[in-house]
C-alpha cells in the first residue's frame, strides 16, 4: 500500500449503537504515532470529519488501538456499516494527506 497508506477496519463495542457511539477504526501498531489525528471520512453516500485523540494509555497497548469518536461511528452507520459479522468487520484505507491528518475510505480491494 506504500509508505502514506495503510489498511483500518471497523470497530464496534458490542453496543451496535444508532447514535454512532461505541464504534471507531481500528489499525496496527506498526501504523501508530501520534497524539491526535484528523480524519476525512469519505463515503459514497455522505462525507465527515473527526479529530480523535490518541494520547492515551490504551490506544498505544498491545491489545487496544481503535480510533474511536462520535463521527466515526455516524459515518459506518450513514455508509451502509451499522453491523457486520463478529470475524469480518469493514476495511477501510487510511492515506496519509498531511501531517496527522488521513483520507479514510472503504477498502474495494
Amino acid at each position: 500500500m506504500g509508505t502514506n497508506s495503510f489498511r483500518a477496519t471497523a470497530w464496534n463495542n458490542g453496543g451496535w449503537r444508532a447514535t454512532g457511539a461505541g464504534y471507531g477504526l481500528k489499525i496496527s501498531a506498526e501504523d501508530r504515532g501520534w497524539h491526535t489525528v484528523t480524519l476525512r471520512l469519505v463515503g459514497d453516500r455522505t462525507s465527515r470529519v473527526a479529530e480523535a485523540n490518541v494520547a492515551k494509555a490504551s490506544f498505544w497497548s498491545a491489545q487496544f488501538r481503535e480510533l474511536i469518536k462520535l463521527e466515526i461511528g455516524r459515518w459506518l452507520i450513514e455508509n451502509g456499516f451499522r453491523r457486520w459479522p463478529r470475524n469480518a468487520p469493514p476495511r477501510f484505507r487510511m492515506r496519509l494527506v498531511d501531517r496527522r491528518e488521513f483520507e479514510v475510505r472503504p477498502d474495494r480491494s
